[in-house]
């Protein structure tokens, strides 16, 4: 379907899983709609086609649900059902409040009257009436529709308890029915708020000046280039580039940084995030619809919506279960007495019984809560992942590919090594001269050069240089106080044939190759002055998180790279992968993963998400570095790192695993106390009472369990 048929509704008062599946089912019938898909987990619908709000909310009544329109991707579309939250549980649950009183008023009326005097089953029917109105509603239209869901279940034990006289019994299964489901949707709701936690942590206003005047300004209002005022303690509301000022920004709501960033001009900055303590003026960059924030939460919205293997599993499974269930609860109500002359009161009773016991609350919800938690809990460490199948696939890797630079390494070359060849040079006048003329070079590891000049303060700029050339693929030359000198690699002085260019200093050359460096000499015809060596610098954690991930079962880390073989191999030994691909094209990666993948089946690549996506692409899952700031990674990669920190991958293994391990421990307990409340049929022993607190014990222990995952914690790697 075409993305621009597409328009996203909000829908307010989803009491379970099933209902939302109901409510896409009828929207999808609608005549002019082509599909429908309903996110659960962010309270959302994506109609393809056209439909009025009367249609949708029409598709809807049986829940009374309420749709509005969704707004901009921005934070200031915020649910208005997570605003809800002020209202007391008395106000937001009288009605059940009101059934269990006159639940109670019935047992009293049971003792003073007894079963025969009508105020009894009074005061019962209306306790399930005002108790199980929607259950009842939903219940009988879908009866009349052949459409059996666990409404449907409940509908048609309530009534055949209510023809055999069950009140109070059947009374208390409504209340409690009722009860479940509120605690499903509290649990659903409790899941919700990681997402509306991070709503909450943008500024709706900000301090603009415009012409010469400063002011509060919404941030719907304000437009890219406006230039913002962040005074100490204050938060930032959009993302932009600073102008003037320094400070410290705590960004553990976008990237999950434990300790703040130091921040100066030209540095970027992100809405959301609190400027601990200096003045900053901030040049607007993105409306605030583009903020990094608004796309996280945009994002992690709907990766809550991708269905999960395992909650298609379920989804199937449920198609099939139900329908199931009323045929058993049929044979158990009639074989008995037809076939060996049983009571009909008593089978009846228990094919009841089996109805309620196999309603599949407990079943459908096992996945969605455990999804919403895990990609919340995540998000808000710094983690976005963007579905419920990459969430799963991420527990089932079995080996790791790594691009080397700004992945494993820094991203940013250091000068490691200056050493004076000569004892008649000195070393800030030579630092002088090899600034001076790598101040004209285009090769990216002049920076590096320069960078340790004005940390020795060399001064290299007032240096007049004639002849200035370079020499490709060896390096540079020019002119400098008549005297001819020579930047580039140890080949370019082999060339010259520099009579000081000793077996010494061959061996010194290749010692530091073999540590991962480049190597760079400096000199003139006659001799060579110095040694310079220049290295991307690895990441300190690097090797610990490499060592956790073994330590987790990653049985493959394979560093991929372009760059020479002593280089990669250097570096693939300090931080202690398994293995090093070295000299590659982007083609020669995406080779090597379709190789991996032949012998592990489940890979991953990081990457920085933009020359690495062709590998990023063919992984099982592809994982890209800092994709707080680049677009690239935020739209491409399956996980996007947020900050720019390997700390959390370890993180991110464990938590996926954790969610497969609770959704199989849900589904497994959901179905297994199912099939053990039914064994309780043969000897009879299966009643309404055991049937509804099974149901409903299974429902809470599931969801507490999907709970859990809000609580997984980023381990921090020293």
């Amino acid at each position: 379907m075409s993305e621009a048929d597409k328009t996203v509704y909000r829908v307010q008062g989803f009491s379970c899983a099933n209902c939302a599946g109901k409510f896409e089912s009828n929207v999808q019938k609608l005549p002019a709609v082509h599909d429908a898909k309903v996110n659960f987990g962010a309270s959302k619908i994506s109609v393809y086609g056209t439909a009025t709000i009367d249609e949708l909310e029409q598709a809807g009544a049986f829940e009374n649900l309420k749709v509005t329109p969704e707004t901009k991707k921005g934070v200031t579309s915020q649910n208005s059902e997570d605003k809800k939250e002020v209202d007391p549980f008395y106000k937001k649950h009288s009605t059940l409040l009101y059934s269990i009183l006159l639940i109670a008023f019935g047992f009293i009326s049971m003792a003073v009257n007894g079963n025969d005097n009508i105020l009894t089953p009074l005061l019962f029917i209306a306790s399930m009436l005002i108790g199980g109105s929607n259950m009842l509603k939903t219940g009988l239209i879908n009866l009349t529709k052949l459409d059996f869901d666990m409404r449907t279940l409940m509908t048609v034990a309530v009534i055949g308890g209510v023809l055999i006289g069950e009140w109070a019994e059947v009374a208390i299964v409504v209340v409690l029915f009722a009860i479940s489901e509120a605690l499903e949707r509290f649990s659903m709701e409790r899941a919700r708020k990681s997402i509306s936690s991070l709503m909450d942590i943008m500024p709706k206003e900000a301090l603009i000046r415009r012409n010469g005047h400063a002011q509060l300004i919404h941030v719907d209002d304000i437009q890219v280039n406006d230039v913002m005022i962040v005074k100490p303690g204050q938060k930032i509301a959009m993302d932009g580039i600073i102008t003037s000022g320094h400070s410290s920004v705590n960004q553990a709501a976008i990237t999950g940084e434990s300790l703040p960033v130091e921040k100066s001009n030209n540095d970027e900055v992100f809405a959301g995030t609190l400027n601990e303590e200096g003045f900053l003026e901030v040049k607007i960059t993105k409306l605030i619809e583009d903020t990094t924030i608004s796309k996280i939460i945009h994002l992690v919205e709907e990766a809550q919506g991708e269905r999960a293997p395992a909650q298609a599993f379920v989804d199937k499974f449920a198609k099939y279960y139900t329908p199931a269930i009323m045929v058993i609860a049929l044979l158990v109500a009639i074989v008995p007495p037809l076939f060996f002359n049983a009571e009909w009161s008593t089978w009846v009773y228990q094919g009841l019984a089996v109805l309620v016991v196999g309603c599949p609350c407990a079943l459908v919800i096992s996945t969605p809560i455990s999804i919403v938690s895990a990609i919340g809990n995540a998000a808000k460490h710094g983690v976005l992942i963007k579905g419920g199948i990459h969430l799963e696939e991420m527990g089932g890797l079995k080996a790791i590919a790594f691009d080397k630079t700004g992945t494993l390494t820094k991203g940013v070359p250091i000068l490691t090594d200056y050493e004076i060849l000569n004892s008649e040079t000195n070393k800030t006048e030579l630092m002088s001269i090899i600034s001076a003329l790598e101040n004209r070079s285009q090769h990216p590891l002049a920076s590096a050069i320069i960078n340790k000049a004005d940390h020795m303060n060399a001064d290299y700029t007032n240096i007049v240089i004639h002849n200035f050339s370079s020499i490709t693929g060896r390096g540079i030359q020019g002119d400098i106080n008549n005297e001819t000198y020579y930047i580039g690699s140890p080949a370019l002085f082999t060339e010259l044939d520099t009579p000081n260019f000793t077996t010494d200093v061959h061996h010194k050359v290749k010692t530091l190759q073999e540590q991962g460096k480049t190597v760079m000499l400096a000199g003139t015809n006659s001799k060579v002055l110095a040694l310079i060596a220049v290295a991307d610098e690895v990441r300190e954690t690097s090797k610990r998180v490499i060592q956790k991930l073994h330590e987790a079962g990653i049985d493959k880390t394979v560093i991929l790279t372009g760059d020479n073989h002593s280089t990669a191999k250097a570096i693939s030994e300090h931080v202690g992968v398994t293995d090093v691909q070295s000299e590659l094209m982007p083609e020669d990666k995406l080779n090597v993963i379709n190789k991996l993948k032949k012998q592990y089946k489940h890979v991953g690549m990081v990457g920085d998400g933009v020359n690495d996506a062709p590998a990023l692409a063919a992984s099982t899952v592809g994982i890209a570095m800092g994709g707080a700031g680049t677009d690239t990674a935020l739209e491409t990669a399956d996980v996007a790192l947020m900050g720019d920190d390997l700390r959390k991958l370890p993180f991110t293994v464990k938590l996926s695993r954790k969610t497969l391990n609770i959704i199989k421990a849900n589904i497994t307990f959901a179905i297994a106390i199912k099939v053990l409340a039914l064994f309780l049929v043969i000897p009879g022993w299966l009643t309404l009472w055991i049937a509804i607190l099974s149901d409903m014990g299974a429902t809470i222990l599931v969801a507490l369990n999907s709970l859990r995952l809000m609580k997984v914690k980023d381990e921090e790697i020293e």
